[in-house]
């Protein structure tokens, strides 16, 4: 709240800012943030065709690996819900993570550090935008590849798969407001591990294949990477008639991992900001001395 004191030119107008107020503007700043998101469903419509043709190219390469192994039928909806997870965890990569550090290349910066607002509340208004548009796209390849290749869902509870879902993207994007702070001080160095992270993470979150399969690593991928607790859940729940088999823990134990994630990520995140505000106010800088 100090933030918002220092914006103040006289004691009365720091008294001015409310409880009321300050909740008024941080919420006029998520929508504010989201809005661009949303609109741009029908803005870019090349954007669309990319961002569902590229994931649905990779689900069908292994649907084709899987079938030609005689794998098991129900790997083939793995691979295509997994797929349609894909396209949260390069949303959280590309529109979280790095948007800060894209916003200081154009000169936008300055303005967030400006505006009357947290910096949580842009970040929170990213998320929420991220979210609906990325939705729209992991949708189209569930419905593409399902009535392509045949797949049948066994979902005998759908309201628990759609907490399950919500609860994933809580620590997930968690984890994305946390590196949008940590991209920002890195410089450059952020902008490559973003990449560098894209391909590694497709293997340790198990989206082309139960993550049980990687035994030795699981337990260590379960404490840190939301996608691959979340998608291990949804599975489960996708088809519970087979799911459970392949499934490294059970649904309940795995939503309360979720959901000591999302509190970790989220109080992480804010204390990032914090710091980079800090910096920011005081020494002048966003990056660290080693930049």
């Amino acid at each position: 709240m100090s933030s918002y004191r220092t914006l103040a030119k006289t004691p009365r107008e720091a008294a001015e800012w409310s409880t009321g107020r300050l909740i008024q503007v941080n919420m006029r700043a998520i929508v504010g943030r989201a809005y661009p998101r949303v609109i741009g469903l029908t803005r870019e419509p090349s954007w669309i065709f990319f961002e569902i043709l590229l994931p649905f190219l990779a689900v069908s390469a292994f649907v084709f690996v899987y079938r030609a192994l005689q794998a098991p039928e129900e790997f083939i909806g793995f691979v295509v819900v997994g797929g349609a997870m894909t396209a949260f965890w390069l949303n959280v990569v590309w529109m979280m993570a790095a948007q800060f550090y894209w916003e200081k290349d154009q000169g936008n910066l300055e303005l967030y550090f400006s505006a009357p607002m947290h910096l949580m509340s842009i970040l929170a208004g990213m998320a929420i935008g991220g979210l609906v548009m990325t939705s729209s796209r992991a949708l189209a390849v569930i419905g593409i590849g399902s009535i392509l290749y045949g797949v049948t869902y066994d979902v005998q509870q759908p309201w628990l798969l759609a907490g399950v879902f919500l609860l994933t993207m809580i620590p997930l994007y968690g984890m994305g407001m946390l590196f949008a702070s940590l991209f920002l001080m890195w410089g450059r160095e952020g902008f490559h591990l973003a990449q560098l992270m894209q391909e590694p993470i497709y293997f340790l979150g198990g989206v082309n294949f139960p993550v049980k399969a990687i035994m030795p690593v699981a337990a260590v991928v379960f404490a840190i990477l939301p996608l691959a607790v979340g998608l291990d859940a949804i599975r489960q729940l996708a088809f519970a008639s087979s799911g459970g088999a392949d499934a490294m823990l059970s649904v309940g134990t795995e939503m309360l991992i979720l959901a000591v994630m999302g509190v970790v990520f989220v109080v992480a995140a804010r204390l990032a900001l914090a710091y980079l505000e800090r910096l920011a106010r005081r020494e002048g800088r966003l990056t660290l001395r080693w930049q």
